[in-house]
Parts: C-alpha cells; structure tokens; sequence
C-alpha cells in the first residue's frame, strides 16, 4: 500500500514538472486604442500538425475556442479566433483591460505552449491647440483628450518646454516673429500642430484695439439712433394730444352754437323771435287805467300797444346780428277796436 502511494506521488511531481516547463512565467503588454480592434498574436506558435485544442481565457472565464481546424466557441459580436490561434478583440472599451491566456495542446492532450496576455485600453490624443496673445507675450499648448499625454514646445525647431500635463505655457519678452510646433502623444498616438506667429511691439495687438473700437463705435451710432427714436416717439405724442384736444374743444363749442345762439359780450341774452309764442286771438289788452304810465309818455291805444311790444321784442338788441327766421312768417295779432266809454261802463 504505502508502495503504490509512493508511486502514484512520484508521477503526479513529474506531470506537474513536465508542465510547468512549458508555461512561461512573463506575460505580454499589449496596448490597446480605445475604440479600435486588436489583434492579439501568439508568438512562439508551433507550425506541425500535431496541434488540436487552442483555447483562450480572460481571466477564468472562457472566451474563445478552437480544436480539430474548426470554431468550437467564440463570441463573434467580440471575440474572433483565427487557425493560427491569433485573438481579435472589436471594438475595445475600457471593460477589456485585463489578463488573456491562451493554453494549446496537442493531439495526445498534452501542453505545449501557455502565453499570458496583459491589455491595457488607451485613449488616443487629440489634436493640440494652440493660442497666444501679443498684449500678454504669452503661448498656451493644450490638448482636451487621450490617456497620459505628454506635451513637447518646439520653438523654430528646439524644445523649449515638455511634460506630462495637458496644458504647458511659454512667455517671452522681446518682439516675436517666430514659429511655434506643440506635439502630444502618449503609448499608442501622436499628434502635432505648427502655428506662425509675429508680434510687432510688446503689448500691442492692432486686431484687439480696432475690435474695440469698432465695437465702440456700433454701441455710439447705437445709443444716438435710439435717443432719436424716443424724441421724435414723444412729438409724435404730444402732437397727437394737441389735435385730440383741440378736435374736443371745437366740438364742445359746436355743441353750444347749436343750444343757444350767438351772443356779443357784455349784451343781455335774447331769445329768438321763433321761441316766442304769439299772443292768443281773444287776448284782450288791459285798460290804460289799469297799467301804471311812464311819467311824461302819452299812453298809447291798446292796438298800437300791443303792436309796440311785439316790435320791441323782435327788434335786435344794439351791437348784435339780427337772427333770421327760417319758415313761413309769423301771423300777425288781430287788434281790436276800442269800444266806447259809455258801453263800458254800461257793461
């Protein structure tokens, strides 16, 4: 018993030996684009026929597998195995950074190559930007993307400034006709942008003033237009008032000419001969005794005393127009003759 133990313990440390003499102990760095597809290529690959099973692994997890020439397993929306055992990964986001491990063996099951794989995502750079001002002498190099950039100022070809930030400023102090080239780059891209630029005099910049004064100028033809429009606004206003006005006081007189009529200063208020209704027919003037008599007047006949009245009444009083009656005339008063003395007392 203990024999057989000893045996079967001295097989399984030759097995595990055996196998670990095919397993190398360094993995590979691939670096990856975001975005992109990678290959990831097995080197080493034995060319015999004698290979069955290629099988791939990220982490513990079974991605991909191969055996007998022929697609056993794969994810085809991420994963692609190809014959010579090569990975392709589409489309890689950062979910992929980690290990890949690949086992081969051969048609007798046992091992001959074990490759490990460390991916490591990127993003690639952008573009870099570059702005200055002649009024500050001031240089800026700035890029807004990728993974760990690394910035590099080049001025007419010599490195003036480096690191690894995503913004780097230069200032010089003298006039500057010069060009500037601004590189950014990490593990897996490059980018560069040159600009030429030329500053006449130390804190001048002529496009920057003549902006600001054009733009002063727009905002004082501006302001002038508008205090224009708000005084010729308010005369239009007042004028409007003014007529309103004046169109309602000539309307109020029109409708006093029209109720009453036309009177002169200082002259008492005449009623037209049209309003005054005419004595009845059977109207009898009173007897001379009855009436009280101006002193040294003759009294006049009750006929012509009457007639005396109505002619005063239509008379005009002095400094006025005389008001024309539109219509047939008036009739006139029937007189009566005056009866004798002695009747009348007889009555």
């Amino acid at each position: 018993m203990n024999l057989t133990c000893k045996i079967l313990a001295s097989f399984l440390l030759i097995c595990f030996f055996s196998s670990k003499g095919a397993v190398s102990g360094k993995n590979i760095i691939i670096w990856g684009a975001l975005d992109h597809d990678i290959n990831l290529d097995i080197p080493d690959f034995p060319r015999n026929n004698a290979i069955d099973d290629i099988l791939w692994k990220k982490g513990k997890t079974k991605i991909a597998q191969r055996k007998y020439d022929r697609t056993f397993y794969q994810n085809n929306e991420t994963y692609e195995i190809f014959k010579n055992g090569t990975l392709k990964i589409k489309h890689l986001e950062s979910i992929h950074n980690d290990t890949y491990q690949v086992l081969i063996y051969d048609t007798k099951g046992k091992y001959v190559l074990d490759k490990t794989f460390d991916l490591r995502i990127l993003e690639t750079v952008s573009k870099p930007k570059i702005s200055w001002s002649c009024i500050n002498t001031t240089l800026t190099c700035e890029v807004t993307k990728g993974t760990d950039p690394e910035l590099k100022l080049y001025l007419n070809g010599k490195t003036i400034r480096e690191g690894h930030e995503k913004v780097i400023v230069y200032k010089w102090t003298t006039n500057l006709n010069a060009s500037f080239n601004c590189t950014a780059n990490n593990t897996i891209s490059k980018e560069t942008s040159t600009v030429a630029i030329k500053c006449a005099e130390k804190g001048l910049d002529f496009y920057l003033i003549g902006g600001i004064c054009g733009g002063g100028l727009i905002l004082i033809v501006f302001v002038i237009l508008f205090i224009l429009y708000i005084t010729k606004r308010r005369k239009q206003n007042s004028r409007r008032n003014d007529e309103e006005l004046e169109i309602r006081a000539h309307k109020v007189a029109s409708e006093e000419r029209g109720r009453k009529p036309h009177q002169m200063p200082g002259s008492t208020p005449q009623a037209p001969a049209a309003s005054q209704p005419p004595p009845p027919p059977c109207h009898r003037p009173q007897a001379p005794g009855h009436r009280p008599q101006a002193p040294g007047h003759r009294p006049l006949p009750p006929g012509h005393r009457v007639q005396h009245q109505q002619q005063k009444r239509l008379a005009p009083a002095p400094g006025t127009q005389a008001y024309q009656q539109k219509g047939p005339p008036l009739p006139r008063p029937r007189v009566q003759p005056k009866p004798p003395r002695g009747a009348t007392e007889n009555s």
